[in-house]
Protein backbone atom coordinates (compact mmCIF):
# COMPACT_ATOMS: atom_id res chain seq x y z
CA UNK A 1 0.00 0.00 0.00
CA UNK A 2 1.14 3.51 -0.81
CA UNK A 3 -0.07 6.54 1.14
CA UNK A 4 0.22 10.08 -0.21
CA UNK A 5 -0.48 13.05 2.07
CA UNK A 6 -0.95 16.57 0.69
CA UNK A 7 0.78 19.33 2.67
CA UNK A 8 -0.48 22.22 0.57
CA UNK A 9 0.73 24.01 -2.57
CA UNK A 10 2.78 21.26 -4.33
CA UNK A 11 4.16 19.46 -1.30
CA UNK A 12 3.36 15.75 -1.05
CA UNK A 13 4.54 13.24 1.56
CA UNK A 14 4.62 9.62 0.37
CA UNK A 15 5.25 6.42 2.29
CA UNK A 16 4.93 2.68 1.78
CA UNK A 17 5.03 2.16 5.53
CA UNK A 18 8.81 1.76 5.48
CA UNK A 19 10.46 4.36 3.27
CA UNK A 20 9.38 8.00 3.59
CA UNK A 21 9.64 10.61 0.84
CA UNK A 22 8.59 14.21 0.43
CA UNK A 23 8.24 16.14 -2.83
CA UNK A 24 8.80 19.92 -2.97
CA UNK A 25 8.87 20.51 0.81
CA UNK A 26 7.73 24.13 0.92
CA UNK A 27 6.54 24.34 4.53
CA UNK A 28 8.11 27.39 6.15
CA UNK A 29 6.22 30.39 4.79
CA UNK A 30 3.52 28.24 3.19
CA UNK A 31 0.16 29.52 4.44
CA UNK A 32 -1.42 26.15 3.64
CA UNK A 33 1.14 23.98 5.43
CA UNK A 34 -0.37 21.91 8.28
CA UNK A 35 3.02 20.79 9.57
CA UNK A 36 6.33 22.46 10.39
CA UNK A 37 9.56 21.61 8.60
CA UNK A 38 11.09 20.56 11.91
CA UNK A 39 8.45 17.83 12.22
CA UNK A 40 9.41 16.23 8.89
CA UNK A 41 11.45 13.03 9.10
CA UNK A 42 12.06 11.45 5.71
CA UNK A 43 14.58 9.28 3.88
CA UNK A 44 14.44 11.10 0.54
CA UNK A 45 13.44 14.53 -0.75
CA UNK A 46 12.43 15.04 -4.39
CA UNK A 47 12.86 18.61 -5.63
CA UNK A 48 11.35 19.57 -8.97
CA UNK A 49 13.11 22.95 -9.27
CA UNK A 50 14.83 25.69 -7.33
CA UNK A 51 12.03 28.18 -6.71
CA UNK A 52 11.52 28.87 -3.03
CA UNK A 53 7.93 27.66 -3.02
CA UNK A 54 9.13 24.21 -4.12
CA UNK A 55 12.70 23.69 -2.92
CA UNK A 56 11.46 25.18 0.32
CA UNK A 57 12.98 23.52 3.40
CA UNK A 58 14.76 20.77 1.45
CA UNK A 59 18.31 21.70 2.47
CA UNK A 60 17.43 22.14 6.14
CA UNK A 61 15.52 18.84 6.25
CA UNK A 62 18.37 17.02 4.51
CA UNK A 63 21.00 18.38 6.87
CA UNK A 64 18.91 17.54 9.93
CA UNK A 65 17.72 14.07 8.93
CA UNK A 66 20.37 12.90 6.49
CA UNK A 67 17.73 12.58 3.76
CA UNK A 68 19.03 12.45 0.20
CA UNK A 69 17.77 15.16 -2.15
CA UNK A 70 16.93 13.79 -5.61
CA UNK A 71 16.98 16.62 -8.14
CA UNK A 72 18.11 17.69 -11.62
CA UNK A 73 21.90 17.91 -11.71
CA UNK A 74 22.39 21.68 -11.48
CA UNK A 75 19.94 22.00 -8.59
CA UNK A 76 21.54 19.01 -6.88
CA UNK A 77 24.95 20.65 -7.19
CA UNK A 78 23.54 23.87 -5.71
CA UNK A 79 21.99 22.17 -2.67
CA UNK A 80 25.08 19.98 -2.16
CA UNK A 81 27.12 23.18 -1.83
CA UNK A 82 24.75 24.12 1.01
CA UNK A 83 25.60 20.89 2.83
CA UNK A 84 22.80 18.59 1.65
CA UNK A 85 23.24 14.97 0.60
CA UNK A 86 22.20 14.51 -3.03
CA UNK A 87 21.53 12.09 -5.86
CA UNK A 88 22.01 13.98 -9.13
CA UNK A 89 19.78 13.12 -12.08
CA UNK A 90 18.55 14.68 -15.30
CA UNK A 91 15.61 14.80 -17.68
CA UNK A 92 14.74 11.42 -19.19
CA UNK A 93 16.97 9.54 -16.78
CA UNK A 94 15.72 6.96 -14.28
CA UNK A 95 17.27 5.25 -11.28
CA UNK A 96 16.26 2.36 -9.05
CA UNK A 97 16.45 3.37 -5.41
CA UNK A 98 15.81 1.17 -2.37
CA UNK A 99 12.22 2.45 -2.24
CA UNK A 100 11.49 2.17 -5.96
CA UNK A 101 12.16 3.87 -9.27
CA UNK A 102 12.36 7.58 -10.10
CA UNK A 103 12.36 9.00 -13.62
CA UNK A 104 12.61 12.69 -14.44
CA UNK A 105 10.26 14.22 -17.01
CA UNK A 106 10.39 17.57 -18.73
CA UNK A 107 8.53 20.52 -17.25
CA UNK A 108 7.98 23.86 -18.99
CA UNK A 109 8.92 26.34 -16.29
CA UNK A 110 12.02 27.97 -14.79
CA UNK A 111 14.44 27.07 -12.01
CA UNK A 112 16.41 29.49 -9.87
CA UNK A 113 17.18 29.68 -6.17
CA UNK A 114 17.67 32.63 -3.86
CA UNK A 115 15.63 35.72 -3.05
CA UNK A 116 16.96 39.16 -4.04
CA UNK A 117 19.79 37.59 -6.06
CA UNK A 118 18.66 34.57 -8.09
CA UNK A 119 21.06 31.77 -8.95
CA UNK A 120 20.34 29.59 -11.98
CA UNK A 121 19.66 25.96 -11.01
CA UNK A 122 19.21 24.26 -14.37
CA UNK A 123 16.09 22.73 -15.85
CA UNK A 124 12.92 22.11 -13.86
CA UNK A 125 11.42 18.64 -13.92
CA UNK A 126 8.50 16.43 -13.06
CA UNK A 127 8.81 13.05 -11.37
CA UNK A 128 7.54 9.60 -12.24
CA UNK A 129 7.74 7.72 -8.97
CA UNK A 130 7.12 3.96 -8.92
CA UNK A 131 6.85 2.58 -5.41
CA UNK A 132 5.01 -0.37 -3.85
CA UNK A 133 3.74 -1.36 -7.29
CA UNK A 134 2.09 2.03 -7.94
CA UNK A 135 3.17 4.91 -10.17
CA UNK A 136 2.70 8.57 -9.22
CA UNK A 137 3.31 11.38 -11.70
CA UNK A 138 4.08 14.69 -9.99
CA UNK A 139 4.35 17.18 -12.83
CA UNK A 140 6.07 19.92 -10.86
CA UNK A 141 5.36 23.43 -12.08
CA UNK A 142 4.65 23.27 -15.77
CA UNK A 143 2.64 24.49 -18.68
CA UNK A 144 0.78 22.04 -20.86
CA UNK A 145 2.94 20.09 -23.31
CA UNK A 146 2.02 17.47 -25.88
CA UNK A 147 4.63 14.96 -24.69
CA UNK A 148 2.36 14.36 -21.71
CA UNK A 149 0.50 12.10 -24.10
CA UNK A 150 3.66 9.98 -24.48
CA UNK A 151 4.09 9.87 -20.72
CA UNK A 152 0.57 8.47 -20.44
CA UNK A 153 1.11 5.98 -23.24
CA UNK A 154 4.39 4.67 -21.82
CA UNK A 155 3.37 4.55 -18.16
CA UNK A 156 0.38 3.24 -16.24
CA UNK A 157 -0.20 6.23 -13.97
CA UNK A 158 -2.14 5.53 -10.79
CA UNK A 159 -2.09 9.08 -9.43
CA UNK A 160 -1.25 12.38 -11.11
CA UNK A 161 -0.56 15.60 -9.20
CA UNK A 162 -0.78 18.66 -11.43
CA UNK A 163 -1.09 22.44 -11.03
CA UNK A 164 -4.29 24.32 -11.84
CA UNK A 165 -3.51 27.80 -10.46
CA UNK A 166 -2.65 29.52 -13.76
CA UNK A 167 -0.35 32.57 -14.04
CA UNK A 168 2.87 30.60 -13.32
CA UNK A 169 1.60 27.17 -14.49
CA UNK A 170 -1.29 25.49 -16.23
CA UNK A 171 -4.74 26.80 -15.48
CA UNK A 172 -7.85 24.65 -15.16
CA UNK A 173 -8.51 24.13 -18.87
CA UNK A 174 -4.92 23.21 -19.72
CA UNK A 175 -4.80 20.91 -16.69
CA UNK A 176 -7.94 19.15 -17.93
CA UNK A 177 -6.24 18.60 -21.30
CA UNK A 178 -3.13 17.29 -19.49
CA UNK A 179 -5.25 14.70 -17.71
CA UNK A 180 -6.84 13.72 -21.01
CA UNK A 181 -3.33 13.18 -22.42
CA UNK A 182 -1.97 11.18 -19.47
CA UNK A 183 -5.14 9.25 -18.55
CA UNK A 184 -4.22 8.56 -14.91
CA UNK A 185 -6.56 6.55 -12.73
CA UNK A 186 -6.74 9.47 -10.29
CA UNK A 187 -5.96 13.15 -10.82
CA UNK A 188 -5.30 15.55 -7.97
CA UNK A 189 -5.01 19.33 -8.43
CA UNK A 190 -2.27 21.28 -6.66
CA UNK A 191 -0.53 24.67 -6.81
CA UNK A 192 -3.67 26.75 -6.38
CA UNK A 193 -5.17 29.13 -3.78
CA UNK A 194 -1.90 29.46 -1.87
CA UNK A 195 -2.03 33.13 -2.81
CA UNK A 196 -4.60 35.23 -4.68
CA UNK A 197 -2.47 35.30 -7.85
CA UNK A 198 -3.00 31.53 -8.27
CA UNK A 199 -6.63 31.40 -7.17
CA UNK A 200 -8.55 28.58 -8.87
CA UNK A 201 -11.63 26.46 -8.28
CA UNK A 202 -10.78 22.76 -7.98
CA UNK A 203 -14.42 21.76 -8.33
CA UNK A 204 -14.43 23.34 -11.80
CA UNK A 205 -11.48 21.12 -12.66
CA UNK A 206 -13.36 18.07 -11.36
CA UNK A 207 -16.56 18.99 -13.22
CA UNK A 208 -14.74 19.37 -16.53
CA UNK A 209 -13.35 15.86 -16.14
CA UNK A 210 -16.72 14.35 -15.27
CA UNK A 211 -17.37 11.42 -17.61
CA UNK A 212 -13.69 11.15 -18.61
CA UNK A 213 -13.17 7.94 -16.67
CA UNK A 214 -10.58 9.65 -14.47
CA UNK A 215 -11.39 10.02 -10.79
CA UNK A 216 -10.59 13.46 -9.37
CA UNK A 217 -9.52 13.70 -5.74
CA UNK A 218 -9.44 17.14 -4.13
CA UNK A 219 -7.39 16.93 -0.95
CA UNK A 220 -7.20 19.60 1.69
CA UNK A 221 -3.82 20.06 3.40
CA UNK A 222 -3.06 17.11 5.71
CA UNK A 223 -5.54 14.82 3.92
CA UNK A 224 -4.29 11.57 2.43
CA UNK A 225 -5.07 9.09 -0.29
CA UNK A 226 -4.15 5.40 -0.26
CA UNK A 227 -3.31 3.44 -3.39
Amino acid sequence: MLKATFYGHSCVYITDGKQKLIIDPFLTGNPQAPIAADDINVDYILATHGHGDHLGDAVEISKRTGATIIAPNELAVWVAAKGADTHNMHIGGAYNFEFGRVKLTIAHHGSAAGESQLEYTGNPCGFLLTMAGKTIYHTGDTGLFYDMKLIGEMNDIDLMFLPIGDNFTMGVDDAVKAVEFVKPKIAMPMHYNTWDIIAAEPNEFAQKLDGSGVKVEILKPNESIEL
